[in-house]
């Protein structure tokens, strides 16, 4: 179960916490460690992302990049969390809630990547799963949506592991790399069951 706390004085945005993860939002000092584990991951990541800019992992973009952060997280558009290990503090990926829609969808969009050195150890499914009362119960949405490439075995997996269902296909739905791409669409609701799990 995840452990959500209010932010330290030096801190902005939701701090959640179990024994595998915490997640919160990113700050100018996470930028060495931020640029150190994308650039390591870059060839593993780039299949499944938006086109990278020439100044990916710049200082200058990382700024612009927390600076749409805390715009969106102010305007109650998105949030943004980076995701480190429990134990060892250090930074193994992020997760994303972008498009929150309030009115009558009270929806948003669910968005994660990881490391290279720490894919398929269980990070992800627990943040996931850790993101999943915020969204539900401090946000308090109705749904929580997902898209991934119909080739991106390791993330239908986590998703289905986590609860969510797939609602369908969507064509040439996200820019990925460069180009347009199918993506298979998940859903979680507050009303679905919830799956219980320690992030493995």
């Amino acid at each position: 179960m995840a452990l959500l706390r209010a932010a330290t004085p030096g801190d902005f945005g939701p701090v959640l916490e179990t024994d595998r993860v915490l997640l919160r939002a990113p700050q100018m000092s996470d930028y060495p460690a931020w640029a150190e584990l994308r650039a390591a991951s870059q060839d593993f990541l780039v299949p499944w992302e938006p086109l990278w800019a020439p100044d990916e992992l710049s200082r200058a973009s990382f700024r612009r990049r927390i600076r749409h952060y805390l715009r969106d997280m102010r305007e109650d558009m998105g949030y943004a969390l980076f995701v480190y290990d429990a134990q060892s503090t250090a930074l193994v990926g992020g997760i994303t809630l972008c498009n929150v829609r309030r009115g009558v969808t009270q929806s948003c969009t669910l968005g994660y990547w990881v490391g290279e050195a720490y894919a398929r150890q269980g990070y992800i499914t627990a943040a996931v799963r850790a993101v999943v009362p915020f969204v539900f119960d401090s946000l308090e949405l109705h749904r929580l949506e997902a898209a991934c490439l119909p080739t991106n075995t390791a993330s239908m997996r986590l998703l289905e592991r986590v609860g969510f269902k797939k609602e369908g296909l969507a064509r040439r739905y996200l820019r990925i790399n460069g180009d347009w791409r199918d993506h298979l669409l998940y859903a979680l609701l507050e009303t679905d069951q919830r799956v219980p799990g320690n992030g493995g």
